[in-house]
């Protein structure tokens, strides 16, 4: 009997960025599932302000070397990879000299939302996916934590979804109270058009707030989880219509050994679950 194979794609994770509840999760949570049997992949983009010496980061030149178009740019794709020994996990990272290599993660030295995070959030989404294929490793279940990872679900339940690779992964999608006032450019729909996709698909990121991108991600997913006590009030509405299954908030005592037995729920399918 395999192992699931469960993707956690986060854009925060500890101890490479300052310890939020979102970065703890996306630390603990990995490794809380792979020590109960299950086969684990992380993803988070490369921040600047992430000190490659001190965690050992290290290119893996044969996953890095594509090109990633949006808008028309070609976009040069790096990946890089570090472990979390205590864990024996490995954590790989979504770099790009452009959208990744400056001091601050969201916002600039004077708390200016950047403008092109919109499209960093493209990359780094689109880069996870791409990287998976290259790995050839067929998740069963992918995790999305942030509003950074929220095009995960459209393009994996889109232009991604006769992929073999992605073609019969289950989507779950974390909401965290981590609101932002900004809208995202009013171009984003159009740059995050693929071959695939409709624009009934894009009709939620037309005005492309930080509701509107997270209910995007809720609509493609197969699972919500609520993962701060207090979400945003127009999110939490739609989390309790939600026609799909949800996990409500759990603390930071309970939340692997429930988000685990979710996990086990949405992997019906026998050979799936770990023994």
């Amino acid at each position: 009997m395999r192992k699931a194979r469960i993707l956690f794609i986060s854009q925060e994770i500890t101890p490479y960025l300052e310890e939020t509840s979102l970065a703890h999760i996306a630390r603990y949570l990995p490794a809380g599932v792979q020590d109960k049997g299950k086969e684990i992949r992380t993803f988070m983009p490369r921040f600047g302000s992430i000190n490659e010496r001190r965690n050992q980061l290290h290119e893996v030149i044969r996953l890095s070397g594509m090109n990633l178009i949006i808008d028309e740019t070609d976009h040069p794709l790096i990946i890089k990879v570090a472990s979390i020994q205590s864990a024996r996990m490995q954590v790989y990272f979504i770099d790009n000299d452009e959208y990744f290599q400056r001091k601050n993660t969201y916002r600039d030295s004077k708390k200016v939302f950047y403008p092109d995070n919109d499209s960093r959030a493209i990359f780094f989404a689109r880069g996870v996916l791409e990287t998976v294929k290259k790995l050839g490793w067929s998740p069963d279940l992918i995790h999305c934590h942030g509003w950074m990872t929220s095009l995960v679900p459209l393009y994996v339940k889109t232009a991604y979804k006769e992929d073999p690779i992605f073609m019969n992964s289950k989507i779950v999608y974390s909401v965290y109270n981590h609101d932002f006032p900004e809208v995202f450019n009013a171009d984003f729909a159009r740059k995050v058009k693929m071959a695939g996709m409709t624009n009934a698909d894009l009709n939620l990121l037309a005005h492309p707030d930080f509701v509107n991108i997270n209910l995007s991600a809720m609509k493609y997913s197969d699972a919500i989880v609520q993962g701060s006590d207090r979400i945003h009030p127009d999110i939490m509405a739609a989390f309790n219509k939600a026609p799909v299954p949800t996990l409500g908030y759990h603390n930071v005592d309970e939340y692997i050994k429930a988000y685990a037995k979710f996990y086990d729920e949405l992997l019906t399918q026998e050979e799936l679950v770990a023994e």
